[in-house]
């Protein structure tokens, strides 16, 4: 008798157990393919994360600048890809490293497939070189909103290959490898080379270290390197120019944070939820305490969106290292306190004088070195428990060695990514061709005109009724100021407003 395949399916064994699916010495482990599946979905959110980005520098930007921001945010995508199947990924998570160093074993993804990493046992190794593929592509352009509206793209490619190579892969295996230093700092003088680390040290979940005090680090070096925005008239004003994008690029931030951190459990498990929902409870958090904060201290009474959504953005940084570790209550505290932290962080400029022109240092970097203490603070054994994680939680929980180890990692990192970068940006700009900084006409023209290419195709045209009647009101608001970036189109008048 015939037999029919839907006869034989519920003998057949799932293919995690078939020698021919899952070949590797290191086999991956689980009951089908779920955490697999929700790891590659997982990646292609963080990757929606960049362009993302790209739309949130470039409204924050004047006009003439705006495309060549959403351009070095995508290079970054080409280039870090590049570098990362190469040898980012092997220098990252490499087995047979150092402490401090990771090395070549895994050039070009050699041996990277079905096998599982010690690390991620639940997946292959090639769809975790796929998901931390994107943490790699994202961290260098978060750097350039230090230096919006005075970047060299060339020059800024060869940077962001390099910076990734020395800065962002090693802070990446520090934290995160099996023998890395940071992870297992209690103990790493203690433990030869051929013995399995005791993974106690500092915590972090998702990249507050490597992705968020690194680039925010980075950025301010780029800046200070690079010295303020030119402003010859003494007159222009910073401005964003579109809103909206700054909008629509907060969204789709938000949106792929779901998969950043609660992609970062590397497993389909209940910790993988509890981090997604602390995420987003964060980030709500936040945007609402650095509006208030505006409304009732800066804003005079004024509910600002672009307040909103750079308390979202705050909001989002601050949970990124606790996320696996701190309980939904603690979230809604650490966004209160990041929302307020990260706005004062963004004034601080404004006192000593440099120019972090759309605030990575304020947010991105202070916001990290507050949410890796924080964590210490917060993290409680439970959350780590909801997929069989062992810690000895935080000071919350009497553990008050933990807010030491935080504060050691997060040191460790800003001055390591803070003194490299220096240096890179001082030897590449000798480098014939690659000088760092646009020419000031380049600049008062916009670093759009590096692309021949602008954001928007705007012609001037004769002044209507409507026009008249509009560009007279903006003439009687006293407190409006209309410079060279204002571009009439049809009946429409593009005004920018104050970043």
């Amino acid at each position: 008798m015939a037999t029919s395949i839907s006869d034989t399916t519920q003998f057949l064994p799932s293919a995690v157990f078939n020698p021919s699916t899952n070949p590797g010495e290191v086999p991956f482990l689980e009951n089908g393919y779920a955490s697999t599946g929700f790891l590659i979905w997982g990646a292609a959110l963080v990757f929606l994360m960049t362009p993302g980005l790209a739309f949130f520098y470039s409204g924050m930007s004047r006009v003439k600048n705006a495309l060549s921001l959403i351009m070095v945010c995508f290079l970054a995508i080409s280039v870090v890809t590049i570098q990362w199947v190469l040898f980012g990924f092997s220098l990252t998570f490499s087995e047979t490293g150092s402490a401090f160093l990771g090395n070549f074993a895994y050039g070009g993804l050699t041996g990277i497939g079905s096998s599982a990493l010690a690390i991620a046992p639940s997946v292959p190794g090639i769809v975790l070189a796929l998901y931390q593929m994107q943490f790699a592509v994202i961290t260098p352009a978060l750097i350039f909103g230090s230096v919006a509206e005075r970047i060299r793209l060339i020059p800024a490619m060869v940077f962001i290959f390099c910076w990734t190579t020395v800065v962002y892969n090693p802070a990446a295996y520090w934290t995160w490898s099996l023998r890395g230093w940071l992870r297992n700092i209690s103990c790493i003088f203690t433990t030869a080379l051929d013995q399995t680390p005791c993974g106690i040290g500092s915590f972090d979940y998702a990249g507050g270290g490597p992705v968020h005090v690194a680039s925010g680090f980075a950025g301010l070096a780029y800046c200070l390197f690079l010295g303020r925005r030119r402003n010859p008239s003494g007159r222009e004003e910073w401005k964003a120019h579109n809103l909206t994008h700054v909008f629509l690029g907060t969204a789709l931030l938000w949106f792929g944070w779901f998969a950043f951190n609660g992609g970062s459990a590397i497993s389909a498990t209940p910790r993988a939820g509890m981090a997604a929902i602390v995420t987003t409870i964060s980030a709500a958090s936040a945007s609402l305490s650095w509006v208030l904060f505006d409304y009732f201290f800066h804003n005079r009474g004024k509910v600002s969106g672009l307040a909103f959504c750079s308390g979202a953005v705050a909001g989002l940084v601050v949970i990124t290292p606790g996320a696996g570790f701190v309980a939904p209550w603690a979230a809604i505290v650490m966004g209160l306190i990041g929302g307020v932290v990260c706005n004062l962080s963004c004034r601080i400029k404004n006192v000593l004088g440099f120019d972090d022109s759309l605030d990575a240092w304020g947010v991105h970097g202070m916001g990290g070195v507050l949410g890796n203490l924080l964590t210490g603070v917060f993290a409680q054994k439970w959350i780590a428990g909801l997929d069989g994680g062992v810690i000895e939680g935080g000071w919350l929980e009497g553990n008050w060695r933990q807010l030491g180890y935080q504060a050691a990692g997060t040191a460790v990192i800003a001055v390591w990514s803070f003194v490299i970068s220096y240096l890179l940006l001082f030897i590449i700009n000798f480098i014939p061709g690659l000088h760092i900084r646009p020419s000031e006409d380049e600049e008062l023209l916009g670093t759009d005109i590096q692309m021949g290419e602008v954001a928007y195709e705007l012609m001037a045209t004769k002044t209507s009724h409507n026009l008249a009647v509009m560009a007279d009101r903006i003439h009687k608001n006293a407190a409006a100021k209309v410079d060279d970036s204002v571009f009439i189109e049809g009946s429409a008048i593009n005004t920018p407003s104050r970043v």
